[in-house]
């Protein structure tokens, strides 16, 4: 009773507790820490005030979503706000639930670097902790999570910080500062590194390529796989000294990133970082980093998202570099998951005094690129566009795809965005292609595609997936698959069910299109060792026994935000509606190869294009069901 009485108290107390209650209730399946700190979820906390321990915490058998998922977010708020818990109460109970630290005081750093920061409380729940470095709060989320996921390692030892000038710090609440937070053993913060120097070498064997998988944890052999990738590697000093970078994404878990910075020697790099996912994290960042600038893309139409997942590297020397990827920027999507990246060259500035259009590649990937960065009309950008215009994108050899929200129509270059874009393309340089070549289509996420394969799939995707520079003439529709992990996969992934968390299709938009399980095939990854780390990347590609005709990785699932849908009705309304913001690059034999096909298996002349899944795929079986977000709340 004395808990459930303090429980307003110390949330008062403690400034950085959430007070805006979670909307779902006890129907929150998330397991990700930052909903956590922004949200109440007031049915864990009154179970963790009620307790003894943590360890005698009992599960209620009316929990509404699955009883591991409830387990994992009693965890997360016990770390996050420890005061919530009786065991604050009494110190050798405490112990049983927080994770096993260092009691000593943490000293405090400074940086001639650092900011000032308004407090959020004017009564720290620790005043003899109040100098500490303006970044530590970034990273206590994620120290928490480390500590919940390490509770039974022993302490890490870290040295005491020396000051090395007069401090210019601030108080924050959170108790932790930069040095503490994030130890300075990389391999204590990280649970795969690779060694440091090597990514150029990396990326030059990868050639003609470039495209890599990331590495997973839980699955060993692809820690040292020559086509497998750590976030960390983006930013290895091998690939040029970094002077600015923007990473565009949708979730971003800020603390994260920074720490890939700050081991990467960048913390004080100019970084711009454009998301869709609000966090408080992200609002207060540029207060507490000057150096990061973090805006919230807006969309006008609840529909859509900003889901393009891309980052730009610019290095001291004028030179650039481009990577699209299909990975959020938080922890688990670069643990368990397979996800996808494409890793342009080391883009070289022009010389001076040189044509405007010296430097486009065959693929006009930079005024592609250009077009893409001029739609979000922020002026944040503007530096950046200057620079990719003045950068040499010759060594560019893929097309990029991209989609913007909007209502849109042909431009005299022909369609600039979604489905009709990649259409476009691939009728002006795609091989003629064998009509019985089926388009493979392989994504995280479903979106409601109609009550008919017609309705959409077929009816307005395959019009222009088919395409290719054949000559116009009567062709018969290419078959449709595909490969979205069914039950049986995610359980039976490395994480279980919770495997499932990246794969956000509902039962409620199946039973409206219960047509495509008649074309669904299973994951399976062996050859690539990632037949149980669950699918966030997406691809659309299609082959014959030749070959592979074209591949394309992208941030688009199969869905009408993503890619666009052509309006039927209405006089004044543009044709073709896209809700989201996605990016994804086509590769193309002939401009990769010059041929035809790429090779699926090693020969003389080229490498195999290095496929993320089996072929040949595997269809459900009839008791097979596609996984359903709803597991994760029965």
């Amino acid at each position: 009773m004395l808990c459930f009485v303090m429980e307003n108290s110390k949330r008062k107390m403690i400034s950085n507790a959430p007070t805006k209650e979670c909307q779902y209730g006890g129907e929150c399946y998330r397991v990700n820490p930052v909903h956590f700190r922004e949200y109440s979820h007031p049915h864990i906390e009154k179970l963790l005030t009620k307790a003894v321990s943590f360890s005698m915490v009992e599960i209620p058998d009316d929990v509404k979503v699955h009883k591991s998922v409830f387990g994992e977010q009693l965890k997360i708020v016990s770390s996050l706000f420890p005061h919530l818990s009786c065991d604050s109460i009494n110190p050798e109970k405490k112990l049983k639930v927080e994770p096993t630290t260092s009691t000593q005081p943490l000293p405090t750093t400074s940086s001639a670097c650092t900011s000032s920061v308004t407090k959020m409380d004017p009564k720290p729940s620790n005043p003899g902790k109040d100098n500490m470095n303006t970044i530590e709060s970034l990273f206590a989320e994620r120290r928490a999570k480390m500590q919940a996921t390490q509770r039974d390692k022993p302490p890490e030892t870290v040295a005491p910080v020396k000051k090395d000038g007069p401090s210019s710090n601030t108080t924050t609440d959170t108790g932790i500062s930069l040095k503490q937070a994030i130890p300075r053993d990389i391999n204590s913060y990280f649970p795969v590194v690779a060694p440091r120097g090597r990514m150029a070498a990396k990326l030059a064997a990868a050639a003609p390529y470039n495209f890599f998988l990331t590495t997973i944890t839980a699955s060993k052999p692809t820690h040292t796989e020559p086509l497998s990738i750590t976030f960390q590697e983006l930013l290895d000093s091998s690939l040029g000294e970094l002077e600015c970078s923007v990473q565009m994404n949708f979730m971003v878990d800020i603390g994260w990133l920074l720490a890939h910075y700050f081991f990467a020697g960048y913390e004080n790099v100019p970084l711009l970082v454009l998301y869709g996912d609000e966090t408080p994290e992200l609002r207060m960042v540029s207060q507490k980093k000057p150096n990061v600038t973090a805006l919230k893309v807006e969309i006008k139409t609840p529909f859509g998202v900003h889901h393009t997942k891309m980052g730009l590297y610019g290095y001291r020397d004028g030179s650039m570099r481009v990577v699209i990827s299909t990975a959020n920027l938080y922890e688990d999507d670069w643990h368990n998951r397979t996800q996808g990246l494409w890793i342009s060259p080391r883009l070289p500035a022009v010389p001076e005094g040189s044509d405007t259009t010296y430097g486009e590649s065959r693929t006009d990937f930079r005024a592609s690129l250009l077009n893409y960065l001029d739609a979000y009309k922020l002026h944040q950008l503007q530096p950046w566009m200057e620079r990719i215009r003045k950068t040499d994108f010759s060594d560019v050899k893929v097309f990029f795809i991209a989609s913007v929200p909007g209502g849109h129509t042909n431009t005299p270059k022909g369609p600039l965005w979604g489905h009709p874009r990649l259409g476009f393309v691939l009728s002006q340089h795609a091989a003629p292609i064998d009509d019985a070549c089926p388009l493979v289509a392989q994504s995280s996420s479903i979106g409601s595609l109609g009550p008919s394969p017609e309705s959409w799939v077929l009816g307005e995707i395959m019009a222009s997936f088919r395409k290719d520079s054949a000559p116009v003439g009567i062709r018969r529709l290419p078959g449709f698959r595909m490969i979205y992990p069914s039950y049986s996969n995610v359980r039976q992934s490395h994480d279980g069910l919770l495997g499932g968390g990246c794969l956000p299709y509902v039962r409620n938009t199946h039973v409206k299109q219960e047509w495509l399980k008649d074309y669904l095939h299973q994951w399976c990854s062996r050859t690539r060792n990632r037949n149980k780390a669950m699918p966030h990347i997406k691809t659309y590609c299609r082959w014959s026994h030749r070959g592979l005709y074209w591949f394309l990785l992208t941030s688009a699932n199969l869905s009408k935000a993503a890619w666009g849908v052509y309006n039927k009705t209405g006089r004044f309304e543009k044709p073709l509606r896209i809700n989201s913001y996605e990016a994804g690059v086509l590769f193309l034999p002939k401009m990769l190869l010059d041929e035809n096909f790429f090779p699926m298996d090693s020969n003389k002349k080229h490498p195999p294009f290095p496929m993320p899944y089996d072929i040949p795929i595997i269809p459900y079986a009839p008791e097979d069901t596609p996984f359903f977000m709803d597991y994760l709340q029965q």
